[in-house]
């Protein structure tokens, strides 16, 4: 019989979150499989449990998960954790469930606190509908890309950041987005938890003039406007096209970028611009 794979919410700060049945499921399974086996030592020493531990992050993801789907398969129970919240959540951890879900073993979820949740309800936002976006990439190029893919989103927007990058996130967004609200959520549920209801333009400046950004960061972002939606399809194709260029994108971007707004093929663009 297989074992199961328990997805444990572990707290993003705050050590009073933790559940009576994470510390259940902890102190029951055979193994946990950490992100870090230093930060999950001290979580499970608060706990007063001793527990053998192996190690699954990004790098060692592919070997680990074929380590740790044969110990499902001679029947012991895995306790999968992240640093802190809910595993599998811009996580290497979606990749075990992957294959925990192709080769027929139970995954168990254990609830618990979720930073992109946390920092949505508090934001002042609209919470009816939202997209999860997680971590942009540090590559300049794909940023911008994905950036425009979903400037248009009507939904409430979710991403995570790192203090080190933040400055240009805010400033991507900016050029990208234009200026919308948006909530800065700080160490969430940490003694200097700090959440900023803004503006993009205002955001840009605090933490490029007034004080260096510290902290892991969540940051809701108002969704497109309807106003704003019709502002730019009512613009002409040309004029669109034209725009894109004088930001610095080449023919073929340019072109990719007003077929999106318009929901039409690279190809009709193409031909429109060439007859006018």
């Amino acid at each position: 019989m297989n074992g199961k794979l328990y997805l444990c919410a572990t707290p993003i700060g705050n050590l009073s979150d933790i559940s009576d049945r994470l510390r259940e499921t902890l102190s029951s399974v055979d193994i946990i499989a950490a992100e870090d086996t230093r930060r999950t030592l001290k979580l499970l020493n608060h706990l007063g449990i001793k527990k053998q531990m192996i190690s699954y992050y990004e790098h060692n993801k592919r070997e680990k998960g074929t380590e740790l789907l044969k110990i499902l398969h001679d029947g012991k129970d895995i306790a999968l954790v992240s640093d802190a919240g809910t595993p599998a959540i811009s996580d290497p951890g979606e990749d075990l469930v992957a294959l925990c879900a192709e080769n027929g073993i139970d995954v168990v979820p254990v609830p618990g606190c979720v930073a992109a949740i946390c920092a949505l309800i508090v934001s002042g936002l609209p919470t009816g509908r939202f997209s999860f976006e997680g971590f942009l990439s540090v590559n300049k190029r794909s940023r911008g890309e994905r950036l425009e893919e979903i400037k248009n989103d009507q939904r409430t927007l979710i991403f995570y950041e790192a203090p080190h990058k933040l400055r240009t996130t805010l400033r991507d967004m900016l050029e990208t987005f234009g200026n919308r609200r948006i909530a800065l959520c700080r160490e969430l549920t940490k003694l200097h938890e700090e959440i900023i209801r803004t503006d993009l333009e205002k955001a840009q400046t605090l933490y490029s003039e007034e004080k260096p950004p510290k902290g892991e960061f969540v940051l809701v972002i108002e969704g497109a406007s309807e106003d704003g939606l019709k502002e730019e399809i009512n613009c002409s194709v040309r004029e669109r096209y034209e725009y894109f260029l004088s930001q610095g994108d080449d023919e073929k971007t340019a072109m990719k970028k007003v077929a999106q707004e318009r929901g039409v093929s690279k190809r009709d663009i193409y031909a429109e611009i060439k007859i006018d």
